[in-house]
């Protein structure tokens, strides 16, 4: 019997069996040549009734006629885990809404939508998937953060009470995990309130996510990211809204599922995040690296922290441009990542951040290297501090075309706040048309524009800055320990009283030229230990 004789009997046989199955009526959102609805499959579309097993027989029917439509009409569905299968698209009708269940029992893996090794997946629509996620207040007891310790030492130190969000013990799940799957499009819907990651695609490879609204809480809402591709590649995500409690995006390579991958080859366009910790993260669980990426033309608001650039388990982040961005930051409470900030690099080693970390567990120092960022606005509350490591310097790092506004909040807990900008152990540092500027009531902690402390290799061209209202004998910018750099066409801003400060016995071989210093009470100045031949006037 031929191949072709085999498949037509298969799919007759599917059409006895299910008899659901059948092919659309009329062209519109449904063009599969298959079709299965889950209500011919026992779904009621009433939510006290579990639909889990209707939908799943929809979804195996399905793929026993070799793929197709599994079509979810309007009404309310609740279930557990859903194993997704090849060749499947889960088409989700407007006004349609999958709940998670709170029952454990009902998840034999830690996900609403589940699919592993799959080719050719789709989850698209108009609908809904509600993850039910719900948080409790309470002290933070014996629970630890490592992360968040300075931020917990600082509410000790003011006597306040280190209240918190926990998620209710009977929500479970992320909303979408995806294991080795390939030529995966998620379109079109929205996941709301999940009491874990929304949407983890693992090693996945030719991944689309266009047009996704989620949505969390952004007061209490930990452990609920938006979109965490790990170890994916050819990754695409464009036009959604992305409202949520913990991280908006982040990119990861970690060895959760298998040997770690890298997280490559990703384009990101038109989305609009918001985040009480990151809005976007090169996450510090990175293995084998992060790297080939672009964002553009994004808008984020209302995030605890800007753009995070991390690397704490030995892998390299590189080969980056962010452009055409605003960015608006705001302070959270204690709990959450960050500052306030719309900037932050870090490298560590996992001992240097985690407590009970060993050390001779740890990889070698990660890396941070050839990032561009151009073309942004951004205002936040917190110095944006971007720093490396004694034993890998943060390479390549180009900021062109920036505006960063630094405000103050005199009613917040507390504010970290002490320069705009801070590079600390960096190399090929290339800052052009950056404007740094203070707005509003003036912390008594300000000091400095911008700080480079540790630096080699570095062009400062078109710098506006002047020092923090509260601190008139700082400078408007401070180079300590900063060894080959050059500095032209800047401009002080009024008000400025020193420019530019040369502190340390290190640093040498600054060359000034073609400079605006006519609004500074002195253009340059050294400082204890600078040595009057490490400048250099041009012309």
């Amino acid at each position: 019997m031929s191949k072709a004789s085999v498949l037509v009997i298969a799919v007759i046989g599917a059409m006895v069996l299910f008899p659901s199955c059948k092919k659309p009526e009329s062209e519109g959102p449904l063009p599969s040549s298959l079709v299965f609805n889950v209500k011919d499959f026992g779904a009621t579309g009433i939510k006290e009734d579990l639909a889990q097993e209707a939908i799943q027989r929809a979804v195996d029917a399905c793929a026993a006629a070799g793929g197709g439509t599994v079509f979810i009409p309007p009404g309310q569905y609740t279930s557990g885990t859903i194993h997704l299968r090849s060749h499947i698209r889960l088409f989700v009708e407007a006004g349609a809404t999958v709940y998670s269940l709170h029952d454990k029992s009902h998840f034999d893996k830690d996900a609403l939508l589940y699919g592993e090794d799959l080719t050719n997946v789709t989850i698209e629509g108009r609908g809904v998937f509600d993850g039910g996620g719900a948080y409790d207040r309470r002290l933070k007891g014996d629970h630890e953060d490592d992360f968040i310790r300075p931020n917990q030492i600082q509410m000790e130190k003011l006597g306040l009470p280190l209240m918190r969000a926990f998620p209710k013990p009977d929500r479970t799940g992320k909303m979408v995990l995806l294991l080795r799957c390939t030529d995966v499009r998620i379109a079109g819907v929205s996941f709301v309130d999940s009491p874990s990651w929304t949407m983890h695609p693992v090693q996945c490879e030719r991944l689309v996510i266009d047009g996704v609204y989620i949505r969390t809480s952004l007061e209490d809402g930990v452990w609920a990211d938006g979109i965490d591709p790990d170890g994916c590649k050819d990754v695409r995500i464009a036009n959604c809204t992305i409202e949520t409690g913990d991280d908006a995006l982040v990119f990861y390579s970690m060895d959760w599922f298998g040997p770690a991958k890298p997280c490559e080859n990703i384009t990101v366009t038109n989305c609009r995040l918001s985040s009480a910790s990151s809005a976007i993260k090169f996450c510090d669980g990175n293995i084998a690296g992060i790297r080939n990426v672009t964002i553009d033309n994004c808008v984020i608001t209302k995030s605890n922290r800007g753009i995070a650039f991390m690397t704490f388990d030995g892998g390299a982040v590189e080969n980056i441009v962010l452009s055409n961005l605003t960015i608006e930051t705001i302070r959270y409470e204690w709990f959450w990542w960050g500052d306030g900030e719309p900037f932050h690099f870090n490298i560590k080693k996992r001992s240097e951040v985690h407590a009970n970390w060993p050390p001779e567990k740890d990889r070698p120092a990660g890396a941070i290297r050839n990032v561009k960022i151009q073309n942004v606005i951004a205002r936040g509350y917190g110095s944006s501090i971007c720093n490396g490591h004694p034993d890998s310097w943060l390479d390549g790092v180009s900021f062109e075309n920036v505006k960063l506004i630094v405000a103050h909040d005199p009613n917040a807990a507390y504010d970290k706040a002490v320069h705009g900008l801070v590079f600390k152990q960096a190399r090929n540092l290339s800052l052009k048309d950056v404007e740094i500027v203070w707005e509003g009531t003036p912390s008594e902690k300000w000091q400095s524009a911008l700080a480079l402390d540790e630096v080699q290799d570095v062009v400062l061209d078109g710098i506006t800055a002047v020092q923090s209202p509260a601190a008139d004998k700082a400078p408007a910018v401070l180079l300590n320990l900063v060894d080959d750099a050059v500095v032209r066409n800047c401009r002080a801003m009024e008000g400025t009283g020193t420019f530019l400060l040369l502190a340390g016995e290190g640093t040498k071989d600054i060359l000034l030229e073609r400079n605006d210093f006519r609004k500074a009470r002195l253009p340059y100045s050294l400082a204890e230990g600078a040595k009057p031949e490490a400048l250099k006037l041009g012309y």
